[in-house]
C-alpha cells in the first residue's frame, strides 16, 4: 500500500508533529541505530525495532494501523524483505566505497585471505581493491540466512580467515570460528536516517496534496476513478464507490479492467485520446462517462474516468429551469420603425417618447393590427430599462387556469402536477424590465384583482406561497376593446382601469392615415420581398396597382392586413406585363374592390381616369418619360395653389386620389 492508497483507506500517518521513522535491525546494526537515534530528536521521532523479517513486518503493520509510521529504515536482506512486504517507503542502509575500503583495511591487518559476503550481487570494482591492498578477496553473495551460512562454510574451506559482510554474514563467521568484519559504518547508518527524514518530509507534502485532492473529489457529485500507466486504481471517490457498491480500499491498487470491465481505461492508456459522453451500463445502471488521459510534462502517466448519473442530470436540469429566469424575447422594434409622415404618426411617436421617459403604466388602445406591440417594444427600447428583459404575454391566448400560474408563478406542491421546485412567473421574469400585457381586456375578472395588487404593491405572491416577492416591473397594457364599456358591463374592474390608464396612447387606424400608405407599402414590400425572394423591379407593377387602389379600401385589419395583402400579391404574382396588374390585383385581393372607404375620406371606386393612369408607377416605370412626369407635377402644384392648399379639393378637381396627388407633388 502506497502513501496515496493509505491516505484513501484511512491508514495515512498523521501530518501533525515530526516525521515518524521506524528503524529495523538486530545485532550489530541495531546497536548503531540505537546510538544514532538521539541525534535526530529535533527532526524526527525514531523508533528502533530489534526484530527482522516476518516479525519486523508484523510490528511495522501494527504501528502503521495506528497511523504512526512515515518511513522505514533497514539494511541488507532485512531491508529487501521489508520493501517487498510493506506499502511504506523503505530506505536501505547503503554501503559506500569508503565503508568497503575501511572494512578491507581492517581485514588485511588480520589476514591476507579475506572473504567478502554481500546480499544479492558482488561488490563492484573489487579488482581495484585487490590490486591496491594486495588482497586475494573471495566474493560470495546470498539471499537467505541459510545461503549465508553455506557461503561462510565454503569460504572457510578455501582457507579464508576473515569474512567481511553484513550482520548475518559476520554472525555466522563468528559462530564458525572465523573473524567477522561488519561492513556497515556509523556514517552509512546516519546517512540512511537522514535520507529517511527527507523522504518523510517529501511524502508528507505529497500526502497533504493528496488529502486536499481527495477532499475535493469527495465533494463531487460526479463519480471519479483515476489509474496509473498499468491501469492500477489510484483514486476512487465516494460517489463512484457508491454507484459501484464497493469499498474504495478493496479496489485500490487493482486493475480497473479486471474489477469493472465496463469502465476499462485500457483504450485511453493505449491511444492517449479522450473519449467523451459515452453511455455505459454498469451493474444495471446507466452512466454517462468521460475518459481522459493524464499527461504530465508531455508524458502519459495515467488516465481518469468521470461519470454522471443521467437521473441526477435530469433532476438538476429541472431545478435550473425552475430557479433561473426563463429567457425573455428581446425587444426587436424601435419607435422609428412606426412608419409614416402624417400627423397621427407624429403624435404617436411623440407620446411614446414621453412615455419612455416615465416609469408609469402605459395603456395602448386601438384596433387590431395598428402596431400596439411595436410601440410597446419601442417604449421599452427608448427607456432606461432597455438592457433588461422585455416579456410579452397575450392574455387572450392563455386559458384562465394557466394564466394565473404563468403571470405569478407557483410554489412546489401548490397543485397537482406542479413542477418540482416550483416556477417563477412572468412578473418575476421581467424584474427590472418591462411586461407587456396584450389583450388585457380578456383577462378574467378573478385575476384582475391580483394584477391590481401587483401594480399597487410592487410585489408578487406565487400560487401556494405565503411570502410575497418584491418586483420592479414596468407594465404596458394593450387592448382593442373599449375598457369603459367593459367596466359598464361588469367585465373589467374600474379600479384596475384607473391603474392602467395613467399614460395612454390611442393608435390610429390605417384608414385615418392614408397619407402614410406610400411609405408603408414601400417598406412592407421590401420586407416581404426579401423574405420571398422577389426583386423590387418585378414587384413594382403590382405595388403600383395596389397603391392606386389602397386609398379606396377601409383596411379593417390595418397595417397587419396591409402586410398580408402584400405578401399574397407577391407570392402569387407572375412575371406579367404591367397592363395586367389591376386585373391580377382584383383576382388575388377581391376585397379591395368590394368595400368602399366611407366618411371624410370617401371616394368612389370608379375614380380612375386617364390622368391617374399616366401618373401611376406603372407608366413612369414602363416608359420612363420624365417630361410627362414633370408636367403632371407642375399641374398638381398649380391646382393645389388655386385651392388654397386644400388637398381634398385639389384631388376632386384633378380627379385623382390623395395618394396620387402626393406622388405627383414629390415627383417635381
Amino acid at each position: 500500500m502506497t502513501l496515496q492508497s493509505a491516505a484513501l483507506s484511512g491508514q495515512a500517518p498523521s501530518l501533525n508533529g515530526p516525521p515518524r521513522i521506524v528503524a529495523v535491525g538486530y545485532r550489530r546494526i541495531n546497536k548503531m541505530l540505537q546510538a544514532l537515534a538521539p541525534d535526530f530528536v529535533d527532526t524526527a521521532a525514531v523508533e528502533v525495532l530489534d526484530v527482522g523479517f516476518e516479525l519486523a513486518v508484523a510490528r511495522v503493520r501494527e504501528l502503521q494501523a495506528s497511523g504512526s509510521v512515515d518511513v522505514v529504515v533497514a539494511a541488507g536482506s532485512n531491508g529487501a524483505y521489508l520493501r517487498q512486504h510493506l506499502d511504506l517507503p523503505v530506505v536501505q542502509v547503503k554501503v559506500g566505497g569508503f565503508d568497503l575500503m575501511q572494512a578491507l583495511v581492517q581485514a588485511k591487518a588480520l589476514s591476507n585471505r579475506v572473504g567478502l559476503l554481500t546480499y544479492e550481487g558482488m561488490a563492484p570494482d573489487m579488482a581495484q581493491f585487490d590490486g591496491l591492498f594486495e588482497l586475494a578477496v573471495v566474493q560470495r553473495s546470498y539471499r537467505t540466512e541459510d545461503e549465508a551460512r553455506a557461503c561462510v562454510r565454503d569460504l572457510q574451506a578455501q582457507g579464508v580467515d576473515v569474512v567481511v559482510g553484513s550482520g548475518a554474514a559476520t554472525d555466522v563467521a563468528d559462530q564458525l570460528g572465523l573473524r567477522g568484519i561488519f561492513l556497515y559504518s556509523m556514517d552509512a547508518v546516519r546517512s540512511a536516517l537522514e535520507d529517511a527524514v527527507e523522504v518523510a518530509r517529501a511524502s508528507r507534502i505529497e500526502l497533504a496534496k493528496r488529502e486536499r485532492l481527495n477532499t475535493i473529489l469527495a465533494q463531487l457529485s460526479d463519480g471519479v476513478v483515476a489509474v496509473d500507466q498499468q491501469e492500477r486504481i489510484q483514486t476512487l471517490n465516494p460517489a463512484m464507490a457508491h454507484w459501484l457498491g464497493v469499498n474504495p480500499a478493496q479496489w485500490l491498487g487493482r486493475k480497473l479492467s479486471e474489477v469493472c470491465p465496463e469502465l476499462s481505461l485500457q483504450g485511453t492508456l493505449r491511444l492517449g485520446l479522450p473519449e467523451l459522453e459515452k453511455i455505459e451500463r454498469v451493474k444495471g445502471k446507466a452512466l454517462i462517462v468521460n475518459r481522459m488521459p493524464i499527461i504530465e510534462q508531455g508524458v502519459l502517466t495515467g488516465a481518469v474516468l468521470s461519470g454522471q448519473d443521467p437521473i441526477s442530470i435530469q433532476r438538476v436540469d429541472r431545478h435550473i429551469r425552475t430557479r433561473i429566469k426563463p429567457a425573455a424575447v428581446a425587444a426587436r422594434y424601435e419607435l422609428q420603425q412606426f412608419s409614416g409622415q402624417g400627423e397621427a404618426v407624429q403624435r404617436v411617436q411623440h407620446m411614446a417618447q414621453s412615455c419612455a421617459r416615465s416609469q408609469a403604466t402605459v395603456l395602448l388602445t386601438g384596433e387590431s393590427g395598428t402596431g400596439k406591440e411595436l410601440i410597446a417594444q419601442g417604449i421599452h427600447q427608448a427607456s432606461d430599462r432597455r438592457d433588461m428583459p422585455f416579456v410579452a404575454v397575450n392574455c387572450a391566448a392563455v386559458s384562465e387556469s394557466l394564466l394565473e400560474s404563468e403571470l405569478f408563478g407557483y410554489e412546489e406542491g401548490a397543485f397537482t402536477g406542479a413542477r418540482r421546485g416550483g416556477k417563477i412567473g412572468l412578473f418575476e421574469a421581467a424584474h427590472n424590465g418591462t411586461l407587456f400585457l396584450d389583450e388585457v381586456a380578456e383577462m378574467p375578472v378573478s385575476l384582475q384583482s391580483r394584477l391590481l395588487r401587483v401594480l399597487q404593491e410592487r410585489e408578487v405572491l406565487r400560487v401556494g406561497a405565503t411570502e410575497p416577492t418584491p418586483v420592479n416591473v414596468r407594465v404596458i397594457a394593450a387592448t382593442h376593446r373599449d375598457l369603459m364599456e367593459q367596466v359598464t358591463q361588469g367585465q373589467f374592474r374600474l379600479d384596475l382601469y384607473y391603474r392602467l390608464n395613467i399614460l395612454r396612447i390611442d393608435m390610429p387606424p390605417l384608414r385615418e392615415r392614408l397619407e402614410d400608405l406610400p411609405p408603408l407599402i414601400e417598406a412592407l414590400q421590401r420586407k416581404v420581398g426579401a423574405r420571398l425572394g422577389v426583386v423590387a423591379a418585378r414587384a413594382r407593377p403590382w405595388m403600383a396597382a395596389l397603391l392606386d387602389q389602397a386609398p379606396c379600401y377601409p383596411w379593417p385589419g390595418n397595417v397587419r392586413e396591409l402586410e398580408n395583402v402584400i405578401e399574397r400579391v407577391l407570392a402569387y404574382a407572375p412575371v406579367t406585363p404591367a397592363s395586367d396588374a389591376t386585373a391580377f390585383l382584383r383576382a388575388v385581393a377581391p376585397e379591395l374592390f368590394q368595400m368602399t372607404l366611407t366618411g371624410s375620406g370617401a371616394r368612389s371606386l370608379q375614380v380612375v381616369d386617364a390622368r391617374v393612369q399616366r401618373a401611376s408607377w406603372v407608366r413612369s416605370s414602363a416608359d420612363g418619360s420624365s417630361h410627362e412626369t414633370q408636367a403632371l407635377a407642375q399641374e398638381a402644384h398649380a391646382v393645389l395653389a388655386q385651392c388654397g392648399g386644400n388637398k381634398a379639393l385639389a384631388c376632386a378637381q384633378l380627379g385623382i386620389s390623395r395618394t396620387t396627388l402626393w406622388r405627383r407633388l414629390r415627383a417635381e
